[in-house]
C-alpha cells in the first residue's frame, strides 16, 4: 500500500511539472492593425519563425484599421492566455486602456512599428525620421526645385509626424530658398491608398496639376498618388517606403522615385525575441541592443531597439532582389530589356 501510494504520489509530482512546463511555455500575442496589408503577411511569417524556433506559442487577431475592435482584441489575446503582446496600435491614443489592460496583468507589451508612447511598453520600429530624410533626398535629386505635394500618413500614427519631420529637415533650406514651394499637404486617414489618391486629387485640381514632385509617406500612400497622377496622364517623382512588391516594380517602370526598404522580415524577427525574452522575465533594460528613446510627442523616455532602412531606387534595385526580398521577375514586370542594369 505504502509502495502504491509512493507511486502515485510520484505521477502526481510528475505531471504537475509537465503542466507547469506547458504553463510556462511564452505565447505571444500579436495585434495587428489592418492586417489586408501586403507587408504585415511579411512580418507575421518572420514573427512565427522566430517563435517556432523558440517553443512558444502564437495568437492574432485583425483590427480591420479599428481602433474599438483593437481594444477588444488585445482583451481576448489576454483572455487566451497570452504571456506576452506585440501590439501594431491603429490608434497610438486610443490604445491606451489596452495597454493599461496588460500593465494590471503583469503582462509585458512590445510596441511593433508604430510608437505607444507609454514607458511600460517596448517600442521597436526602423529610423522613421531618417526614413522621411531618404525620401526626401531621393525626391530632392529627381526633382531639386518646383511645385511640392506632402502626402502624409495618419494623423493617429506618430510615425506620420516623425516622417514628415525628417523629410523637412532634408527641404527647409530649399524652400527657405524658394527653390521648392509646398502647394499641398494632407494627411491620409489609416494610411488608405483611397484616401490618398483623393487627397492628391483634390490637390491637383486646386493647381491646375501644377506639381513637379509628391513626397508620399509609405507605398500604399504612393499607389494612391501614381494612379491620381496616371489619370491626368502625369508623372512626376514620388516616394514611399516599406519596399512593397508594387512599389518596387512602380521603381522598375519609372513611376515611383524611391522606395525606402524596411526589411520587414527583420523587424519581426527582432519583435519576436524581445516578446519572448520579456515572457521569459528579461526587463526591458537589459534587452541586448536597447537604447532610451524620447522622442515621441510626450517625451516620454522609453526602451527601444532602432533597425536600420534602406533607399531603394533604379540605381540599386538588385539590392532587393538579391536579399530574395522579391523575385526579378515580379520587380522588372513591365520593364523594356536592356533599360534596366537590375531587370538585365
Amino acid at each position: 500500500m505504502k509502495k502504491i501510494l509512493i507511486v502515485v504520489m510520484a505521477s502526481i509530482v510528475s505531471m504537475m511539472y509537465v503542466l507547469t512546463a506547458v504553463a510556462a511555455k511564452p505565447v505571444i500575442g500579436v495585434s495587428w492593425s489592418n492586417f489586408q496589408e501586403e507587408r504585415w503577411k511579411t512580418d507575421e511569417a518572420a514573427i512565427k519563425k522566430v517563435l517556432d524556433r523558440a517553443g512558444a506559442g502564437y495568437l492574432s487577431a485583425d483590427a480591420q484599421s479599428s481602433p474599438s475592435k483593437q481594444l477588444t482584441d488585445v482583451e481576448s489575446l489576454i483572455a487566451q492566455g497570452a504571456t506576452a503582446l506585440i501590439i501594431l496600435a491603429q490608434d497610438s491614443a486610443a490604445i491606451g486602456p489596452a495597454i493599461a489592460k496588460a500593465r494590471a496583468e503583469g503582462i509585458p507589451v512590445v510596441g511593433y512599428d508604430r510608437l505607444i508612447e507609454d514607458k511600460s511598453a517596448y517600442y521597436i520600429t526602423f529610423d522613421n525620421v531618417e526614413v522621411g530624410r531618404m525620401q526626401a533626398r531621393a525626391i530632392l535629386k529627381a526633382q531639386p526645385k518646383g511645385n511640392y505635394v506632402f502626402i502624409k500618413g495618419s494623423a493617429a500614427d506618430p510615425n506620420a509626424d516623425f516622417l514628415h519631420g525628417g523629410q523637412l529637415e532634408v527641404l527647409k533650406e530649399a524652400m527657405d530658398a524658394g527653390r521648392i514651394k509646398n502647394v499641398g499637404e494632407a494627411y491620409t486617414d489609416s494610411w488608405s491608398p483611397a484616401n490618398a489618391q483623393r487627397n492628391m486629387e483634390q490637390i491637383l485640381t486646386k493647381n491646375d496639376n501644377n506639381v513637379d514632385a509628391v513626397v508620399a509617406s509609405n507605398d500604399g500612400t504612393a499607389g494612391g498618388v501614381v494612379a491620381a497622377l496616371a489619370a491626368q496622364g502625369m508623372v512626376v517623382p514620388v516616394s514611399g517606403q516599406d519596399g512593397d512588391h508594387a512599389a518596387l516594380n512602380r521603381v522598375a517602370n519609372g513611376l515611383q522615385t524611391v522606395s525606402v526598404w524596411k526589411d520587414a522580415r527583420a523587424l519581426g524577427a527582432r519583435a519576436a525575441e524581445v516578446a519572448v525574452q520579456l515572457s521569459n522575465g528579461t526587463s526591458m533594460a537589459n534587452i541586448p541592443g536597447t537604447v532610451k528613446f524620447s522622442g515621441g510627442p510626450k517625451g516620454v523616455t522609453m526602451n527601444a531597439t532602432f533597425l536600420s532602412p534602406v533607399p531603394i531606387t533604379k540605381d540599386n534595385l538588385d539590392v532587393v532582389i538579391k536579399a530574395g526580398w522579391i523575385k526579378k521577375q515580379v520587380a522588372c514586370l513591365g520593364v523594356k530589356k536592356g533599360t534596366l542594369a537590375a531587370c538585365n
